[in-house]
Parts: structure tokens; sequence; C-alpha cells
């Protein structure tokens, strides 16, 4: 049984990219860091179109090679060929966006670990997995890489594969070109030509650009490029013309290229060329491993390559498939695709790591609560966060499922160790108690604190508010709300709003709704809901019904405590466990709150207190998971 729809094999990189957009890659001062390498983008595009991807490479032992590995899986694609070695370097490349004409970048890929593919490292057993094998053109350019893509390719027939070629043509990476030529996209060379077109035969489909005709058919001449590869090869020829869109040859090249099967273009604003042939190929993959026609497959790939076109870096401009449909099925609305909201908040929240369908979370994020208690000091109380720390750790146990609250200005220590742990992380961004809302000073004025915040951190923000609110008193809160939603998505983050309207005035079954659906009329999406534990059934219905009619997406919702003691929790569990939307609980002072107050006065010692905190966030652990399963045997 095929197990895999695609595999493929080559390059893969760190990409940085500069961050300002319009000046010299010497003058970039700040760069993002993504996956890239022309097949480990295509494997992830694939992945996020519904298709079974894998990648066959190497990456280095070290830090980028970790990354590497670990985005991949977060990409949903299977790394069992992706390879460790010991003795080189991840690939790194340097990149830049000048103008609509000009993408500066360099290629740090001396001896690196992927050029170190080698035939020994083909499995064939996981070869044999796939429907298809997709090989790029830079591992022809080297004896031992292109052995190895040979042996896959020969494989691939033997076990009843399609395969294709990306021709991928870059000049310096088969040193027709100098380091700083990265940008370049065709130097004529016989010798490579040559190359090329001993691999050609082995291909059911090959695509590329007209100047990487040019070269894999040694004409500049693009029809007659493309009739000296068809002589060699009887693969499908899909040739990208740019602006132009892209045409398809199953058979004879006809005397026009406007004769092939095409499929429609997209006129989108060009912002960042590099990448765009990736997404390409991860939607013409679709179309072709689905057997839809080659229009159908060619308007797949358009699509495609006009997100990347539209958007910063290779692999997270690429659509997910629910938002590809979206976007053929109610058209072009702008051409910079990255300023459409609609558009990108699909592609926010169906791109985003897999969620979490459980979130039991300690909740010790406070900061006045714990700064009033007799014994406190800063040195103390960022103790005292480290033993919660330790608490969570310990009933967390290496599970997934569990979290924190932690803050910065006490926990700053908890707070960075708690980094890879495994736990959901929120760290609160508001001032606390404040009303209106205020924001933590560490933040700046527009929010640019985010930037230095981990990317796992959840931005959690804490409004009081409630549907009688004065005018002046909603407008201020909420456009404090909607500058550190605006501020967490630039910086890509997740982001926990908390409404707490019972502090404010009375509530019924519709208070929390009615915010809700407010904080959504202004253009704030959270991905995370934090909300107080309502009593009645009606409530709960009313909230998630305006939650969804906004945003299906949404991560989820967590109830907090309130201070609230464990029965009572209990309670507002086995009400709130009802609904699926409901992920857990985020409880802090039930939890912590009397260890502290014996742990600062000096009697209890560190080991009681994390016993102490662990008993009680463990049995609320038991508490939710028992509500849960009584719900789903209920509704079973």
């Amino acid at each position: 049984m095929k197990t895999l729809d695609v595999i493929t094999i080559g390059r893969s990189s760190v990409d940085l990219y500069g961050q300002q957009i319009g000046g010299r890659l010497e003058d970039m001062a700040s760069f993002a860091k993504y996956i890239g390498g022309s097949p480990t983008n295509i494997a992830c595009g694939a992945a996020r179109l519904g298709l079974r991807s894998a990648v066959i490479t190497k990456v280095g032992d070290e830090h980028m090679g970790r990354f590497i590995r670990e985005q991949l899986t977060r990409e949903g694609v299977d790394t069992r060929g992706v390879l460790t070695d010991r003795e080189r370097l991840t690939a790194l490349v340097l990149l830049g966006i000048r103008d609509e004409d000009s993408f500066p970048l360099i290629f740090y890929r001396e001896n690196c670990a992927d050029m170190a593919l080698s035939p020994d490292d083909i499995d064939e057993d996981l070869i044999a997995e796939a429907r298809s094998v997709l090989a790029t053109g830079t591992h022809l350019s080297h004896p031992r890489t292109e052995a190895a893509v040979l042996k896959a390719l020969d494989l691939a027939r033997r076990h009843g594969a399609r395969t294709a070629l990306d021709i991928d043509y870059r000049p310096n990476l088969w040193g027709v070109a100098g380091h700083g030529e990265g940008e370049s996209r065709f130097v004529e060379s016989a010798a490579v030509t040559a190359r090329l077109q001993k691999t050609l035969p082995l291909f059911d489909l090959i695509v590329g650009t007209e100047e990487e005709f040019h070269i894999a058919g040694g004409s500049t001449d693009t029809l007659d490029a493309l009739r000296a590869v068809r002589k060699v090869s009887g693969a499908v020829l899909v040739c990208k013309r740019g602006a132009a869109g892209a045409v398809a040859f199953a058979g004879a090249i006809p005397d026009s290229l406007d004769a092939g099967e095409s499929g429609p273009g997209f006129p989108i604003e060009v912002f960042n060329v590099l990448g765009a042939g990736d997404g390409f190929f991860s939607g013409l993959l679709k179309g072709w491993l689905d057997g839809d026609s080659w229009p159908r497959a060619l308007e797949y790939a358009n699509a495609c390559g006009a997100f990347a076109v539209s958007r910063h870096g290779c692999t997270p401009a690429y659509p997910s498939l629910e938002e590809l449909r979206f976007f053929l099925s109610r058209g072009l609305r702008r051409p910079d695709l990255r300023n459409d909201r609609e558009l990108e908040q699909i592609h926010w929240s169906t791109t985003r790591t897999a969620g979490w369908e459980d979130c039991r979370i300690f909740a010790f994020d406070h900061r006045a609560q714990l700064e009033e208690m007799a014994g406190y000091s800063p040195a103390k109380g960022a103790a005292f966060k480290d033993l919660c720390l330790r608490a969570a750790r310990e009933v967390q146990g290496g599970r997934t499922g569990y979290g924190i609250l932690c803050d910065s200005r006490i926990g700053r220590r908890a707070l960075h160790a708690a980094s890879g742990s495994g736990l959901w992380i929120g760290r609160p961004a508001e001032w606390p108690g404040s009303r209106p809302l205020a924001l933590e000073p560490e933040l700046g004025p527009d929010c640019g604190g985010l930037q230095e915040w981990a990317r796992e951190n959840v931005v959690k923000v804490l409004c009081f508010c409630h549907p009688a609110d004065p005018p002046d008193m909603r407008t201020a809160q909420e456009e404090t709300v909607l500058r550190l939603f605006t501020a967490a998505r630039r910086n890509g983050l997740e982001f926990l709003l908390e409404i707490i309207p019972s502090r404010v005035g009375p509530v019924d079954d519709t208070t929390t709704a009615v915010l809700i659906r407010q904080f959504y009329e202004i253009g704030v999406r959270p991905d995370w809901w934090k909300l107080e534990p309502m009593t009645t059934p009606a409530a709960w219905e009313a909230a998630i019904a305006a939650i969804e009619s906004h945003d299906r997406h949404t991560r989820g919702i967590v109830v907090l405590g309130l201070d609230a003691p464990e029965a009572v929790l209990g309670e507002s569990f086995r009400v709130a466990a009802a609904f699926p939307l409901v992920r857990g609980f985020a409880v802090g002072r039930t939890i912590f709150a009397e260890a502290a107050r014996q742990w600062f006065a000096g009697r209890m010692d560190d080991a009681a207190a994390v016993a102490e905190m662990a008993a009680r966030y463990r049995r609320l652990c038991d508490l939710w998971d028992q509500a849960r399963a009584s719900a789903r045997k209920e509704a079973a």
C-alpha cells in the first residue's frame, strides 16, 4: 500500500530573509528565519494541500539542522528520509527583497550537509511507499548527489511510482556563476545541458521556467529548447511563464507556447518571487496526483505561485487546502494578497502549528497578588515561580495537553526555562488590575516589545469589560486590545483574550456573548478565549455561537478559576466540558495561593510547596478529565 503521495529529494536549508523591504542586502538589519531549499519547500507546500509528503535530504548535527527537522514535523512532512550529517553544517541562504525585479541572495552551501547525500542514504522501503518521487536540479550537479538521485528514481520506477523533475537551475550552484550571483537564473553552459539531458528520459513530468528549459534544451529559443527536451523525454513538460501563467505539453511541441494546455492566471502584485516556483509545483502536484485535468492542475499551481509572490518568505507563504479552495471560489479581491484580511485570517488559522485538544493550564502569571503577600520580595517571587514551574512539570510528566501562564516581570526565569518543554506557554501583557486596560511598560507604546518574545509564547491579555461600559471606556479598551492583537500577529504570536464581565457589573446568559461579538466587530480574532466559569448551558451556547459565527478555526476556550474552591471548579467543569470548543482550564490561585502564603512566611520549604501545588494541580486535571469523559459518554 502506498502511504506517501510524494517524496522530494535534494536541497534543505535555513533561509534568512531580510525584513527591510526595498533595502540592499548589504544594509539588512534583521532577518526572519524559515526552512528553505526547493524540495523542502515543495514537500511542505504539498503537505499543506493535504498530500502525504516526505523529503530525502541531509542536515547538520546542530541547531539549524534540528530546526529544519522540527519545522518539517510541524508542517506534517514525514522526516524518515531526513538524515543527520555529523561532519557538515546545514546549508544557509541569505535573501532580500530589493524591488519587484531584484531579489538578491547568497547561498552558504560550501560542503554543506545536503550535498553529502549519497546512494547509501536512499532507503528502498521508503521509496516503495511513494506514489511519486520528485527530484530537483541542484542535486544533479555533483556526481555523489546525482548517484543518489538516480538510485531513488530507479527504485521509484521499480515500485511503480511516477517521477518528476523541477529543473530548478541555479547557475552558481552548478559552478558556472560566482558566489555573489545567487540571484542569477540563467548562464549558458553546454556541460550543464549535457548533464541534464542524460537524466531527462527518467521523468514523467518536467517543470521549469523558460530559462530553465533553455539550459535543459541547450537553446535560448524556448520552443527549440522544448523540442530538444522532447527528443529525449516523453514526459509532460510544464513551462512557467511568469505573469503569463504556465502551459503544459503532453505530446509534440506546437508552433506557439499559447497552444499548450493552460490554466487561469492571477494578476498579483509582485512582492517576492523567491520560492514562487516551489509553491507552483506544490499546487501542480495536487492536481497531477489527484488525476485532475492539466488546466485544473495549472489553476492550482498558478494560485499557489500567486500566494508565494505576494508574501514574505517561501514555505510560510504557501496556502492550506482550505485557503486555496476559498481563494478559487471567492475570487481575487486585491492584488496584494498579504493585505487581504479575510484571506490572511484563513491563512493564519489553517497553517499554524496543530492545535491542542486538551489544555490543563496552571496559571501563575499573577503579579499584584504575590507582591501583596507578607514576606514577598522580587527575588523570592522569582524563586516561588520556579517552584510553580517545577510543580507543573511534575504533573505534566512529559505528556501533551498541559500548560502554564507565567509573566516575565517576576517569573522571567521560569518563563524562559519552560521554553522547549512541551508545555503550552501563555504570557500576560496587561498591567495587573488595570481598567481602562493598560499594558506592561516593557511592551512599549506600539507593542514593539513583542519582537523579543519567544515564538511559542501566547500573548494573553485580561480585559475587565462589560456591555454596559461607557462609550469612552469601551473605545479606549478596544483600541488597546486591537493594538496588541495587531502586534501579536505581526510578530507571529498567538493571542489569548480573557474577559471577566462579572467583576464590572451584573451578568446573565448573554453578557459574555455580547462582549465576544464586540471584539470581533473591531477586527480582533483571538486564537484563544479565556472565559469565566459560566454556570448555565445557555450562557455557554451563546458564547460559543458568537465565536463560531466569526471564526470557526479558533483554537478554543479555557475556563478561568477566579480563586474558586475545588468543589466549585469541579461543578463549573461539569457544565463547560459538555462543549467541545472548551479545551480545558487555566487556574491559578486555587492551586498556588495557600502554598505561596506559607512559603513566603517561611512556614513551608521548597519541596513541600512543590508537592502541595502539584497535588492541587493534579486534582484539578483529574476533575477536568472526569468531566470531559462524562460529557463524551453522555453525547455518545
